[in-house]
């Protein structure tokens, strides 16, 4: 394996402790432009943070020249707005960043959670300052902006212009806006943190104690089924005090979105989402038919899984069961940040030592703890400074490829830098494509030292595994979404038991009779963030997934040519469309047949798991 060396210092990693694998976020504030104040040591990060605001409010009041002039802005003047408005995001985001990374990794910290909101609320005042920039943009006629987004002195924020623009139908007056983003500190924000705040803390007994509850999933990857089953049951255990709470949480949520909806003439629920994700209502549906019309791959898989496994049918808890007969000994931490950084160098140095860079500079947050957030995401932050990856670690081979989803969104954000604070990020449905095709590499590399042919046929099942979970399992969390806030709207308050049955037919339309519902896992719903986070983010999974594995079946056809377009691609972060995106590495997405070309990559998967598993009985 390959040591792990940061880019700029070439300083070198010998070993890395999983316990001392912590970020650190002072570089927020301190890696700042020249006129931002350093880091106050003594007055801590709340200190810093504010005078990062104070800044802030000073450029704020320097746009504030430009109210009611944008229509009559040539280039030149629109550029000098939009550059300060740049700016002041840039601050919003540092202070956003800081807080809220600190704060989910330990919730029951109250000054953390007290310094969010703070943070939250100034944000939210000096925000709403510059919102007169977007509503006089999108009121200029349609022959005043063409010429603006074509002329080159607004190329660092064109895309961004178009993207206002199309919003145009959906935008209410500045004092409209301005006081639904002041009320949802206290509204949507807040009940998201307190949705946080419950699930961060919950522990359960596995037996020697009670444990953070991200344990549980590593004990599901377990090779005894009584384990499998005792975790489940624990986990339901640990779920049932809080039920009600998080119900209430969520419904709370759900109207607020439908309010909102109504306000801005959105047609449907998940409107709002498909357009910051620019994609049209019929694309988004039909990529939910096709992944739904071949369930059928999903249920083949799972048939086959219960016959290797010697069952007539899994459980919902065996479903991610290994396929050897012995619990896999856990991978040290160091081997798995080894593991993925040799990966990405045997597809581009370039992002090798990117990713080596994540661990070098304590960018990385890796340890299992109390109060931790659960899950694992990359923080993109903003682009004059760098990203951190959140993950909880507990040595699975899963986590190692978790850990490359997050380095592939990582990569990813460092190498749209470059585009600036408007088009630094990108629409979720092609954010996922960096993270999935980094898995892919990730797993082609895991499979080419694995020679023992029970433990090929093992990784190929957790291969196939992830895609099912990926793909057909996100669609299918989309469809309870979907029937909960079409059920809100239509019939009020969403009782448990509501909830419990509408994620009990989303399972079973997924699942069919190969996997067995067990009663307590029908309140599993309650413990997915992203229904909370990010209301429809799920289908982006599917989205992600099945373009990556187009992208990587040309990178596997092309060979080491395709690495300088897939790196373009990346580096042109949310500068383009999706559409063109895509083409950039030869993928066509307006194409009615692109969705079930991906499909056909899974099912193939599932033909090679099946051949492996034939090879060896």
């Amino acid at each position: 394996m390959t040591d792990i060396q940061t880019p700029s210092t070439e300083l070198t990693f010998h070993h890395l402790d999983l316990q001392s694998t912590v970020w650190d976020l002072t570089p927020l504030v301190d890696d700042s432009p020249e006129d931002v104040p350093a880091f106050d040591v003594e007055g801590g990060p709340a200190v810093s943070l504010h005078r990062l605001l104070d800044l802030a409010e000073r450029l704020v009041d320097e746009a504030d020249r430009f109210r009611h002039r944008v229509a009559g802005l040539d280039a030149a003047g629109l550029a000098e707005l939009m550059t300060l408005g740049g700016r002041v995001h840039d601050l919003l985001g540092r202070v956003g960043s800081y807080a809220q990374l600190d704060a989910s990794t330990d919730s029951t910290d109250e000054a953390k959670g007290a310094l969010v909101v703070a943070i939250t609320e100034r944000s939210t005042d000096v925000a709403n300052r510059l919102r007169f920039i977007d509503l006089e943009w999108a009121a200029v006629s349609d022959d005043h902006a063409a010429p603006l987004i074509g002329d080159e002195r607004l190329t660092f924020c064109g895309h961004h212009l178009q993207s206002i623009r199309a919003a145009r139908p959906y935008l209410l007056s500045e004092t409209e806006e301005r006081l639904l983003a002041e009320k949802s500190v206290t509204g949507s924000s807040a009940w998201t943190r307190l949705y946080d705040e419950q699930l961060g803390p919950l522990m359960v007994d596995l037996g020697a104690g009670p444990v953070p509850y991200e344990m549980v999933f590593a004990q599901l990857m377990s090779a005894d089924r009584d384990r499998r089953r005792a975790a489940a049951e624990s986990f339901t255990a640990a779920l049932a005090p809080g039920l009600r709470t998080r119900g209430y949480i969520y419904n709370t949520l759900m109207a607020d979105k439908a309010h909102e909806d109504k306000l801005r003439g959105y047609p449907t629920w998940i409107s709002s989402r498909n357009l910051a994700n620019q994609a049209s209502d019929d694309s988004v549906r039909a990529l939910i038919e096709a992944v739904t019309n071949r369930f059928d791959v999903a249920r083949t898989w799972y048939r086959t899984k219960a016959d290797l496994l010697g069952l007539d049918r899994l459980a919902d808890y065996d479903r991610f069961a290994p396929l050897s007969q012995h619990d896999e000994a856990a991978i040290d931490w160091n081997d798995a940040a080894n593991e993925v950084v040799d990966a990405f160098a045997s597809f581009s140095p370039t992002m090798a030592r990117h990713a080596a860079a994540f661990f070098a500079d304590n960018r990385v947050h890796a340890p299992i703890s109390e109060g931790k957030r659960g899950g694992a995401y990359c923080s993109p932050n903003v682009p004059s400074t760098h990203s951190h990856i959140f993950v909880n670690y507990s040595g699975t081979r899963n986590d190692v490829l978790t850990l490359a989803h997050e380095m592939g969104h990582g990569v990813h954000f460092e190498l749209s830098r470059g585009q600036g604070i408007y088009h630094h990020g990108v629409p979720l449905t092609v954010a996922e494509t960096a993270s999935v095709f980094a898995e892919e590499v990730t797993f082609g590399r895991l499979l080419a030292v694995t020679t023992d042919p029970a433990k090929r046929l093992a990784l190929l099942g957790e291969h196939v595994q992830g895609h099912i979970a990926t793909v057909f399992r996100q669609v299918a969390m989309w469809t309870f979404e979907d029937k909960c806030h079409q059920s809100r709207r239509e019939d009020g308050e969403l009782s448990i038991e509501t909830f419990n049955a509408h994620w009990q037919a989303s399972q079973e339309s997924l699942l069919g009779d190969t996997v067995e519902i067990t009663p307590g896992y029908r309140t599993w719903w309650s413990y997915v963030p992203h229904f909370i986070h990010v209301p429809g983010y799920v289908y982006a999974y599917a989205f992600g997934q099945l373009l990556a594995l187009s992208v990587y079946k040309r990178y596997l056809d092309t060979g080491s040519s395709f690495v300088e377009s897939y790196e373009q691609m990346l580096a042109l972060g949310g500068s383009v469309s999706p559409e063109r995106l895509a083409a950039t590495v030869g993928c066509d997405l307006t194409d009615p047949g692109f969705w079930d070309a991906g499909l056909d990559l899974v099912a193939e998967a599932v033909g090679e798991a099946q051949r492996a598993a034939a090879a060896l009985h």
